[in-house]
């Protein structure tokens, strides 16, 4: 009797640990990895920018190579009534400056979605936490076109102008190709920085060759340095 008691109580203690383990488990935050847009006053991130504006219609093709410098402000009334904080975007000519204001958008975290208003169109750049289950239209709060947007890539490394990143999400937007028309968007966000790579084609082609375009705009925005001021 008394070796069927002691061989319960072991049986019984062996148990107990695993009890133990799945309740702290369970009361263990569940992280929503909300680092990937970071929204902390001072943060900024300057990038190299490419834009290409093509019309053949009147001859134009037009190539512009600048930096853009986006920096978190203090905190402000976004155009839904909310507190959220100022998303200051600066033009140079040069990756140090001198820099010009150029606008002012507004960022906020809220609902399980980072938003971005830019110039006045509410638009959802991240949804929490990262899944490959996730799709959401972009431009669920504003006129503009639908763009459903998802997930890959999620907790990657991922290498911009010779910088690799550890831990990034890839925000596909669009990428469609027919014998008239050739689009490709996308945003790329690491933990801690926020987007260090978009790009954005959208060309109206000649006979499925996408090199020979009859129409469109092309943006290619890649992260240059980041940190805190």
């Amino acid at each position: 009797m008394r070796k069927k008691l002691k061989a319960i109580a072991i049986a019984i203690s062996l148990l107990f640990p695993v009890f133990i383990t799945n309740s702290c488990k369970k009361d263990e935050p569940f992280d929503m990895h909300y680092d990937y847009f970071p929204l902390s006053e001072g943060r900024y991130v300057v990038y190299s920018v490419h834009e290409v504006f093509v019309d053949q219609q009147i001859q134009q093709k037009d190539t512009f190579d600048y930096y853009i410098k986006t920096l978190i402000g203090d905190t402000v009334m976004d155009n839904s009534g909310r507190i959220a904080k100022k998303f200051e975007r600066y033009y140079g000519s040069t990756a140090n400056g001198p820099w010009t204001f150029h606008d002012l958008w507004t960022a906020i975290i809220d609902g399980g979605r980072a938003e971005l208003v830019e110039e006045n169109n509410r638009t959802i750049k991240l949804v929490f936490a990262p899944s490959e289950d996730d799709e959401w239209d972009m431009n669920a709060y504003n006129t503009l076109g639908q763009m459903d947007c998802y997930y890959s890539n999620i907790h990657s490394s991922y290498t911009v102008n010779g910088t690799t990143f550890p831990t990034t999400v890839t925000v596909e937007q669009e990428d469609f190709s027919s014998f008239i028309d050739s689009r490709r968007k996308y945003e790329v966000y690491a933990k801690d920085v926020g987007m260090i790579h978009k790009y954005f084609r959208d060309f109206i082609i000649i006979n499925g060759n996408p090199n020979n375009v009859k129409k469109g705009h092309l943006i290619d925005m890649q992260l240059v340095s980041y940190g805190q001021q």
